[in-house]
């Protein structure tokens, strides 16, 4: 079983009911709709290469960890907020268990995807 399939049944398990539809496997990526009108495309390569990306309307953010912003507080991980700005990811950490990273981001996505 590959970590998006492991991935995608645990949202299914915890989540189910604030899904639209089940959770889709592209080649490299997790894509779910939820019930708040996000859309969140996840991959995750390891417990430490990751990226989440979601979009709500006009809005798009990511966090991931490509190792290019040195000057952050979280570095390598970041988030890349809509307004364009960058910024110190608040709700991942590299090395974690993948499912408590993906947990951290449904959580705080379903409640404010934008978090403000």
């Amino acid at each position: 079983m590959t970590l998006h399939t492991e991935i995608a049944n645990k949202i299914i398990d915890h989540y189910g009911e604030r899904l639209i539809d089940s959770p889709k496997q592209n080649h490299d990526a997790l894509t779910i709709s939820l019930a708040n009108d996000v859309t969140l495309e996840i991959r995750m390569a390891s417990a430490d290469e990751y990226s989440f990306q979601w979009k709500l309307g006009e809005e798009e953010f990511r966090i991931d960890t490509a190792p290019l912003h040195p000057d952050l507080s979280t570095f390598p991980n970041h988030l890349h907020h809509s307004n364009g700005q960058l910024r110190p990811d608040p709700l991942t950490t590299p090395g974690d268990p993948p499912w408590q990273n993906v947990e951290r981001v449904l959580e705080s996505i379903l409640e404010n995807p934008s978090l403000a």
